[in-house]
């Protein structure tokens, strides 16, 4: 298992795939100008490994965008893990689950099981990827984002019966990136497509709050980088303004860039220098930790 060839993906549940029914639906992949992934029936991991000489033993989940209806796969996602490898970060995309497949029950919960089961597998292989297990971190954009948050704060929330030793894992991040992350699920800030596609028409004020994750933080919510523009018009930057709030509460270290101009879903940004800087900033923190 020593020789891993880059970007091996693995399946993230070796057995039966929780919250799944046979429904005959078939993954669609379209690649035009970017990679778009939608009724992903295989959850995986994919796996970039830095070179061992440059490696620092840091490693980022990375959790695409695409309003809980697709998922952006290279541009918020494997074009990350290899900006990363080139600084001796691991980068692993989650093709995780989304919440419109005929294929997923009780489809709120899919998306949260299998970003905590994907943390506690790259934990259980930290050794072997030559990573340190206290130094999982996960990198989350718009609807990704929020799976991110979701996951940053409710880690210990048994959303599937463990099946394995790898279940035995802690599936808390130690550190957070949130881009232009959709935060909350109530009006007037939420963003409408990502709260249906994982809510539903008309949830209940429980569930709503229950996925709002500026009302989840507290004292062991792990330290969080922040990124949105300022006039992002389809996930107001509210957002992340009541997520950094949250965790100023609690004195979680964080950190937070608002630019003037970038709109959404500007991922690596680089039609604008200024927004381009948003990386850099990202990984001079990470270095920090």
């Amino acid at each position: 298992m020593h020789h891993y060839s880059q970007n091996t993906a693995l399946p993230l549940w070796p057995n039966k795939i929780p919250n799944s029914q046979e429904s005959g639906e078939e993954e669609i992949v379209i690649s035009e100008d970017i990679i778009r992934i939608s009724k992903v029936q295989n959850p995986t991991i994919e796996v970039y490994l830095p070179a061992k000489k440059i490696a620092t033993g840091q490693a980022v989940l990375i959790f695409p965008g695409g309003g809980y209806q697709i998922l952006a796969y290279d541009w918020e996602g494997t074009d990350f893990a290899k900006l990363l490898n080139s600084k001796g970060i691991a980068g692993i995309v989650v093709k995780y689950r989304l919440p419109n497949s005929k294929s997923v029950t009780e489809k709120h919960k899919v998306p949260l099981q299998d970003a905590q089961r994907a943390i506690r597998l790259v934990r259980s292989m930290a050794k072997e990827w030559n990573i340190s297990p206290d130094n999982i971190g996960i990198l989350g954009f718009s609807a990704g984002g929020h799976l991110a948050a979701t996951l940053g704060t409710r880690y210990n929330e048994e959303v599937y019966a463990k099946t394995d030793a790898i279940d035995q894992e802690s599936a808390r991040p130690n550190f957070m990136a949130l881009i232009y992350p959709v935060i909350s699920m109530a009006a007037p800030h939420t963003h409408q497509g990502s709260k249906t596609a994982l809510l539903g028409e008309a949830p209940s004020q429980g569930l709503t709050a229950h996925f709002s994750n500026e009302l989840h933080v507290n004292r062991d919510t792990p330290p969080t980088f922040l990124v949105h523009a300022n006039d992002d018009a389809a996930v107001p930057v509210e957002n992340s303004l009541l997520f950094y709030t949250a965790l100023r509460k609690y004195n979680i270290p964080s950190e937070i860039h608002i630019y003037p101009f970038g709109g959404h879903g500007f991922a690596l940004g680089l039609s604008n220098d200024h927004l381009a800087s948003w990386t850099k900033q990202w990984i001079g923190w990470l270095s920090n930790l």
